[in-house]
């Protein structure tokens, strides 16, 4: 009896250990520490939104640029150094990843409030649903505890990140190198429901393609020409916007994806009948999203005494 309890309790202390290696994050990390930090993201993310309300797809884009190199872990905030070149001007984020400042105001209220308690990866986290939230979108519990990474990798930014002139294959394949399946990718694509892309993510879409609504297609030339004005801006979803709904579906259903990457989602493959799904289910499309976007904060944080928490989300202690 004595030996079974005892492998019993091996095996139990193995699991623990295991779990916690896997998921220690937690609705309540902050809860005792830092009691008001949801509110004061809330209210900087408010703040900002209303100033502008692109900001809500920035911020939302910079978590999903954090988590898909090394993991949640703020490495995307960090300026380069003498000893590493950060993920900044890497060619995913280059004159298009922004925000920073948003997220280093929310940083300096959060500090006055809980000194060096939070770390810039759940901050990032946060405000990512926040800006979802404030734009018409669904909230969700997001979970905590991940600590900031000493250091950032250019080079994983340009290899982890899809592009927009990306296939389905690609898609399926680089969502599923971060455990995200491609259900998940195809829910996690209608944040293109938010936003403004620069003409030279979209160029070879709107005059090279053909899967393209002729009409859609002439409106966005007009303001993105076959060469210049690489950074003139349009919306990803022609329909609405500001507003976080499923008009992104609706308008791949229609022909009118903004991104080769996003026409690929409806364009006779394996994600036709999800998108009609979507396009038609704003409540399918808003829940698929809350756990794709669970799962995807989920992807390798560091935690217990891995990492750190920075104190000036743009550089390590």
């Amino acid at each position: 009896m004595a030996f079974f309890s005892k492998t019993f309790l091996f095996f139990w202390v193995l699991s623990i250990l295991a779990l916690g290696a896997n998921a220690q994050l937690t609705s309540t990390f902050y809860a005792n520490s830092c009691p008001n930090l949801q509110t004061i993201v809330r209210s900087a993310m408010s703040q900002a939104v209303n100033k502008e309300a692109r900001m809500g797809a920035s911020i939302l884009r910079l978590f999903f640029h954090d988590c898909f190199v090394n993991g949640c872990d703020g490495s995307i905030l960090l300026d380069d150094t003498s000893t590493f070149t950060g993920e900044k001007n890497a060619g995913p984020n280059a004159n298009s990843a922004r925000g920073f400042d948003v997220i280093d105001t929310i940083k300096s209220q959060v500090e006055a409030s809980c000194k060096g308690t939070v770390s810039c990866a759940d901050i990032l986290a946060l405000a990512a649903r926040d800006g979802v939230n404030l734009l018409g979108g669904p909230t969700w519990t997001v979970l905590l505890g991940r600590r900031d990474a000493k250091t950032a990798s250019q080079s994983a930014a340009n290899s982890n990140l899809p592009g927009p002139g990306s296939s389905l294959q690609t898609l399926i394949n680089m969502f599923s190198n971060k455990g995200l399946n491609a259900k998940d990718m195809t829910a996690l694509s209608g944040a293109h429901t938010i936003g403004q892309a620069r003409c030279t993510t979209f160029r070879s879409r709107i005059y090279g393609d053909t899967n393209i609504n002729s009409n859609f297609a002439a409106l966005r030339k007009q303001t993105c020409p076959q060469s210049g004005g690489d950074g003139n801006l349009a919306p990803v979803d022609v329909q609405t916007p500001t507003r976080f709904d499923n008009a992104y579906y609706q308008n791949l259903v229609s022909q009118r994806g903004l991104f080769h990457s996003d026409q690929e989602l409806f364009n006779g493959g394996s994600q036709d009948s999800l998108v009609r799904t979507y396009s038609t289910s704003a409540s399918t499309f808003s829940s698929d999203f809350v756990n794709a976007m669970i799962k995807m904060g989920n992807i390798s944080p560091l935690t217990g005494t891995s990492g750190e928490i920075r104190l000036n989300c743009r550089k390590t202690n």
